[in-house]
């Protein structure tokens, strides 16, 4: 089943809350998710232990770089998904998950500083690929952007990394308080109460529309690996 590798060498730009919403979408569709929180801070593993995670989605905490690829092939074989959230350095353990990936997302937000350490991720990626001979899906995605106002700043860069022809998704994370709360209460975005939270909404809405992107995104990639049929 598909893998799904969150990547960024820089701490802080959400990473760890797109993998939860795509994750929760997931799972909420019927879905079962295997999610790896390999980050040491342990963000994914402090958010299951609240109440409200889905009942089909599991959060395991991993043991070690010897150890990740085997982890991933065992749940790959169980789970409908696997979602793997990196830790926000480049180590021996991320090109590991790197290269059991069916696609590698680099979250960055509109800041030219990010987005060099999203360049970062790419150039990892493109490694692997030459280390394990074998096409690693990628792409970026902008988090923590505004739903109103797109800045000079994230046109350009979003620019820049077309004329690179560095792929980005459609849809970005947008700044939501909805965001921030499942991580302080648990839970998914449904399970949030509307009059306590602003625009939820608008956030439901932005984490679904993310969440088909990558189901579209992992369909056209499966696509493009199967063999062209002889007539």
């Amino acid at each position: 089943m598909p893998t799904v590798v969150f990547a960024s060498p820089k701490g802080g730009v959400g990473k760890s809350t797109a993998a939860v919403l795509l994750a929760s979408e997931l799972a909420s569709h019927g879905g079962s998710v295997t999610m790896f929180d390999a980050d040491p801070n342990r963000p994914l593993t402090q958010w299951s232990s609240r109440p409200g995670k889905p009942e089909k989605l599991s959060v395991v905490a991993t043991e070690g770089e010897d150890s990740i690829i085997d982890m991933i092939e065992k749940a790959a074989l169980k789970s409908t998904f696997v979602i793997v959230d990196l830790e926000g350095t480049a180590s021996m353990m991320a090109g590991y998950a790197m290269s059991r990936a069916d696609l590698v997302i680099v979250p960055t937000q509109g800041s030219h500083l990010d987005a060099a350490e999203a360049v970062k991720a790419v150039k990892l990626v493109k490694a692997q690929e030459r280390a394990f001979q074998k096409k690693i899906p990628f792409a970026i995605l902008f988090t923590r952007t505004s739903a109103a106002i797109r800045p000079r700043t994230l046109q350009s860069i979003e620019a820049e990394f077309f004329q690179n022809q560095i792929p980005m998704f459609g849809s970005q994370i947008h700044e939501r308080d909805a965001y921030r709360a499942i991580f302080a209460f648990g839970g998914t975005l449904a399970g949030l109460d509307p009059a306590q939270v602003s625009n939820l909404p608008a956030a439901k809405a932005n984490a679904r529309a993310f969440a088909q992107e990558v189901i579209e995104t992992l369909k056209a990639n499966a696509h493009a690996r199967q063999p062209e049929q002889v007539a």
